[in-house]
């Protein structure tokens, strides 16, 4: 087995248990990610739909239907009306606390049978690559900083 298809099977782990999760907490796993990306602050529409890889017609249709179980709303942005912001309603908050938990507790099992060493490499290497993919939450929290 390459290299490739080591990664490839390592990401079939991680989204059979995110899958999993997501199920116990009656959410597909895209919602839980919009909820998940959302949690803390606003997010634009835009920049919610290159960040999860989603195109804009996509990322609507994933809102209609989780703003039809009241998990999220929409609202023109204060300082340009075209521009769309996502929020969590009350009840989505708690549903996303919920589900990161239960996400950032269990989806480490995956490595449950490395050694202590070999899940400290592998959490520095998941950190290092996140943090490169320009999706971390630094990065997430400059880009909400710079839109407001």
């Amino acid at each position: 087995m390459d290299y490739g298809d080591k990664l490839f099977w390592l990401s079939v782990l991680i989204q059979r248990r995110y899958a999993q999760i997501c199920a116990e907490y009656d959410l597909t796993s895209s919602q839980a990610t919009l909820l998940c990306a959302i949690k803390d602050r606003p997010r634009q529409m835009a920049y919610l739909a290159a960040s999860l890889g989603m195109t804009k017609n996509a990322l609507s249709q994933l809102v209609d239907r989780t703003e039809r179980r009241s998990l999220v709303s929409r609202a023109s942005s204060e300082q340009d009306r075209r521009v769309i912001m996502l929020s969590v309603t009350p009840t989505g908050k708690v549903l996303a606390e919920a589900v990161f938990a239960e996400m950032t507790k269990r989806l480490p099992d995956v490595a449950e049978n490395l050694d202590a060493d070999d899940q400290r490499d592998l959490e520095r290497l998941a950190t290092a690559i996140v943090a490169a993919s320009g999706v971390s939450a630094s990065t997430s929290s400059r880009q909400t900083a710079q839109s407001s």
